[in-house]
């Protein structure tokens, strides 16, 4: 059965609005006051620091931080500490996972990493899952971060997904913020985009619009950009 998404677009959202939209949104879902959302944005400059906690990943001091103009958020998803910024699509999905279908919460993980998989084929780039790491990767560099939260639902069976996938999409994002931390606490690995894995140019907004039919399908939903 196709359910019906609410997708909306923002060209740019500090982080704290963002997570607050987030908080919102779960509850009103839950109590029937909204449908699902499909929110799609990008960030000015911001670490975030998951439930792992690994404060050393962070290689920058508080005041360099404030030299360079990058926030600092220690917030409620899974994993470590990631990157946000300019030239890259942030995508929430406030989605309901039906508790009485019985549920497959890596399996929701496996569907987001799904979406950009099958968009990054429309450009003839493959894109894999490396097994003890989630998300999307291009060999050996990732160009796309998951990072979730399960809230469980007060008001009817399951839970309400919130945060979601940062798909990091302009040429350079790695030297304008990645170097200042170990992503995701991986080492080994580096990170790329889809300019650089592509050489061409796109948008965050144009890729925002591109991506919604994939989402649509992998998740059995009907939206449209707006």
């Amino acid at each position: 059965m196709t359910k019906s998404l609410q997708i909306r677009y923002f060209p740019m959202m500090e982080y704290g609005e963002a997570w607050e939209m987030q908080k919102m949104l779960v509850k009103a879902i839950d109590e029937g006051q909204q449908q699902e959302h499909l929110l799609l944005l990008q960030h000015p400059p911001t670490y975030t620091i998951g439930s792992q906690r690994h404060p050393e990943h962070l290689l920058l001091s508080s005041e360099e931080l404030q030299e360079q103009g990058i926030a600092l958020f220690e917030i409620d998803r899974g994993g470590d500490i990631t990157y946000h910024g300019p030239g890259q699509l942030v995508g929430y999905p406030l989605l309901w996972l039906d508790g009485t279908k019985g549920l497959d919460l890596h399996g929701y993980l496996r569907e987001l990493e799904q979406v950009i998989i099958n968009y990054l084929r429309l450009f003839g780039v493959e894109g894999s899952r490396k097994p003890k790491y989630t998300g999307v990767w291009i060999g050996d560099t990732k160009i796309a971060a998951i990072g979730v939260k399960f809230n469980k639902c007060r008001h009817r069976k399951g839970f309400i997904a919130s945060h979601g996938f940062a798909f990091n999409i302009k040429a350079g994002i790695q030297a304008d913020g990645f170097q200042g931390i170990i992503p995701c606490g991986i080492e080994q690995y580096g990170v790329t985009s889809l300019e650089d894995v592509t050489g061409l140019p796109f948008t965050v907004e144009q890729v925002s619009r591109d991506i919604v039919p994939y989402f649509n399908e992998v998740f059995s939903m009907y939206g449209s950009w707006s």
